[in-house]
């Protein structure tokens, strides 16, 4: 395969150049303005332990999430109970993620068994006590349910805070679960670092809910709450003043519509006063659902709730379609910008917790790059010499491969825009002896064949091909065994292994493929007699 010089003397060409290109902007600041355009953009992507940054480990709180979804089914299962004209009263969620429930009929029981099987077959009753023509009654989520709600909620919160780290723009962060309910969040070059925090634990449940004006709110603060009716409380500004202040709304604790239902948001300027809003447009469904809603409750008031906060209760005037809304709340730009991405990713399936927080500084990174690079440095220059020095020329043509190898990793880490974190300095390291060591094993084999007394290119034919069995072996394996690492290892052990399989790779390539390039193009254009192997 690939038996004619000149087509794989212009495969290494190309590869060459296509590595140049790619590294263009990590070696040259500045590049010409008329050239600018036809440049790759991206440079090499420094890890944390390298240009500094944050690290969070998260705690989810899926005892939370149970409480919220027990919250929902207990108002769901109202709903069924009284579409079955099964008579009950008192039914509420516990403080923990239990129902509890006053059964007034003898013949109660069997019909709430019935209720259950059919459309909850998640729950299961805990517990019943015999009352007077009826029963207390207290459901609970079966445990293999429960586990999998808690599993889906961190697999929940993980995809939600990778798509807000993606759209606040940081480079190759790391996102990876850590035990049963935590997530270790790794932020390179964050800039910002509250900001950062603010934006990764912002829950962001989006509710709408109605305010209830039929009640007294007086009456409500008094503690005199109706029932299903709740107190919440939203942020109002003083126009004059621009002083915030806090304000009480009684609402239904029923919500009509969630985030769940947003296609996208996007900030927006409101009016003339140049007041900061946030848009909403939401899907198919949620355009139909907010249409309804908003035609059955024409003159009421519609309440916007963002994490258990009014931002605004606007009167419904008219049937609204088109499936577009605004939050208002006196937001800067910034705020209304954090609010913006929340939402678009989506909320928070439950409260989450920073149990560690740990900021690297620039200076940390400075040393490691330093003495990672001059390592790195020193250990190619030691292999150089010594090729140089027991190869003569050979060694100079493994050397150049060398080369070729390390310039070859680090454009394809800029190309897919990896990270090169310490470890994978080392994995860089490491390739150069691997590099080197595939080399010798060829020029050994040359060695042997010349001893027997045959000529140069019989001797590098059969030095090259007796050789490159091994050389797969050795690669495949290393290879193998760094596939693991990924698969097993967290931030620092996968950023070694991926530089390791980028470089064996890379080495696979030119040990055997750059090098005998070079071997033919000198045996076909000079007469020697004799290599310096």
């Amino acid at each position: 395969m690939f038996k004619s010089l000149k087509l794989r003397g212009a495969i290494t060409l190309i590869v060459c150049l296509g590595s140049l290109y790619f590294l263009i902007p990590t070696f040259i600041s500045s590049i010409p303005s008329p050239w600018n355009k036809y440049i790759f953009k991206e440079k090499i992507h420094l890890g944390l332990d390298l240009q500094g940054g944050m690290h969070l480990v998260l705690e989810i709180d899926t005892d939370k999430a149970l409480e919220t979804m027990m919250e929902r089914t207990s108002n769901d299962l109202k709903e069924s109970l009284m579409d079955n004209r099964v008579r009950f009263r008192n039914l509420e969620k516990a403080k923990d993620t239990r129902i509890s429930m006053e059964l007034t009929d003898s013949d109660g029981k069997t019909a709430l068994d019935n209720v259950l099987r059919e459309h909850y077959p998640d729950l299961e009753i805990e517990s019943t006590s015999p009352r007077e023509n009826g029963y207390f009654v207290t459901l609970k989520f079966n445990e293999k349910r429960a586990n999998e709600l808690k599993k889906l909620t961190v697999e929940h919160s993980l995809e939600t805070i990778r798509n807000r780290v993606d759209q606040f723009g940081i480079s190759e962060p790391e996102i990876i679960p850590e035990g049963n309910n935590r997530i270790l969040v790794q932020l390179p070059g964050i800039k910002d670092p509250e900001r950062a925090k603010n934006l990764i634990g912002k829950t962001a449940l989006l509710e709408f809910k109605l305010v209830d004006d039929e009640n007294s709110l007086e009456e409500a603060l008094r503690g005199n709450i109706p029932e299903g009716d709740i107190i919440a409380y939203g942020i109002r500004a003083d126009r004059s003043t621009g002083e915030r202040g806090s304000a009480p709304y009684l609402l239904k604790n029923k919500t009509l519509l969630t985030g769940a239902s947003l296609e996208t948001a996007k900030v927006q300027i409101a009016d003339r006063f140049g007041d900061v809003t946030v848009g909403l447009k939401f899907n198919s469904q949620g355009a139909d659902d907010f249409e309804r809603i908003t035609g059955e409750n024409i003159r009421k008031r519609l309440a916007i709730v963002l994490d258990g906060v009014v931002h605004s209760a606007p009167v419904i005037q008219e049937k609204i379609s088109g499936g577009q809304a605004q939050i208002t709340g006196n937001f800067t730009m910034e705020e209304a910008r954090d609010l913006a991405i929340v939402l678009r990713a989506g909320a928070l399936p439950a409260p989450v917790n920073i149990l560690e927080e740990r900021t690297v500084g620039p200076s940390l990174g400075s040393d490691s790059i330093r003495q990672g690079v001059l390592a790195t440095i020193i250990g190619s220059l030691l292999v150089i010499i010594f090729m140089i020095f027991y190869y003569r020329l050979s060694g100079a043509i493994a050397d150049i491969a060398l080369i070729t190898n390390i310039f070859l990793v680090l454009a394809i880490l800029a190309a897919f825009k990896a990270a090169l974190t310490l470890p994978g300095i080392a994995g860089l390291l490491l390739t150069v002896g691997v590099a080197v060591d595939a080399n010798i094993l060829i020029f050994e084999r040359i060695r042997e064949e010349l001893r027997t007394g045959k000529t140069i290119r019989i001797a590098l034919d059969t030095g090259y091909n007796r050789a490159f069995i091994t050389i797969v072996d050795t690669h495949i394996t290393g290879i193998v065994a760094a596939a693991f690492l990924i698969m097993f290892g967290t931030g620092p052990i996968k950023g070694f292994a991926v530089t390791t399989i980028i470089g064996l790779l890379a080495s696979l390539f030119t040990a055997v493929f750059v090098t005998r390039v070079i071997f033919d193009y000198i045996t076909s254009n000079f007469n020697i007699k004799k290599f310096s192997i």
